[in-house]
């Protein structure tokens, strides 16, 4: 049912810009299986070296506090001690407590608003979904279902493993799910609020709650926000 569909974007994704029709990512799922996820392709070749330079435009960027002038954790610094959980990372020693917090603030997914990578044609299928419908082909050979968490790429899924938030990979791997129909494209979405919601479906999906996101996916598909 969908072919015309397919035939006809690809059409256009050649017409529109160099480069291949489909983009393929290793991608996280159900149980932390590693696979190959398709979309049609909506951004420039070099997409992927531009990421590190956008890391400052993240959506899901935090405020960051100043760096101390004294490398010392609080709890030294009040006790006036030495650094009592010193770490050496490349030869040379830091607070573990300062390190830690360090990390937990940064943000665990990447967004950007008005991406400058994303081409003309990108933006319209970014913003109707388009885009997902090679995932059609993943679903038919089990990788992932028609609902469920969003698989993520290896290096985000590496982050909410360590932090303990891996309760959100025991879901299926979904093309739509309950961050999808609720916060999908809001700029003051956190990252935070995002993982709750994956480990909230996690522990309550069913059959009917699948069938009322799949309903509620068809709103949801057309945003108005570019991200």
């Amino acid at each position: 049912m969908a072919s015309p569909i397919l035939v006809v974007v690809a059409i256009l994704i050649k017409l529109d810009s160099k480069g291949p029709i489909f983009y393929s990512s290793k991608r996280v799922g159900t149980g932390f299986k590693i696979f190959d996820m398709y979309k049609f392709r909506t951004m420039r070749t070099d997409a992927d070296k531009m990421l590190a330079s956008m890391a400052a435009h993240n959506m899901y960027n935090k405020p960051t506090a100043e760096k101390p002038v004294d490398e010392r954790c609080e709890i030294c610094q009040l006790a006036n001690t030495e650094c009592q959980r010193p770490l050496f990372m490349d030869q040379k020693q830091i607070c573990e407590t300062l390190h830690q917090q360090e990390q937990k603030a940064k943000a665990m997914f990447s967004k950007f608003k008005e991406d400058p990578r994303v081409t003309r044609l990108g933006k319209i299928l970014r913003n109707t979904s388009i885009d997902e419908l090679p995932q059609l082909y993943n679903i038919l050979r089990g990788d992932m279902s028609f609902v469920g968490n969003r698989p993520l790429p290896l290096y985000e899924a590496e982050k909410l493993t360590v932090i303990g938030y891996n309760r959100r990979f025991a879901a299926p791997a979904g093309l739509t799910g309950l961050w999808q129909v609720m916060k999908r494209g809001k700029a003051s979405v956190s990252d935070q609020e995002r993982i709750q919601l994956d480990v909230l479906y996690a522990k309550s999906y069913s059959f009917r709650t699948d069938m009322l996101i799949l309903l509620k996916t068809l709103k949801a598909v057309w945003q108005k926000e570019n991200v």
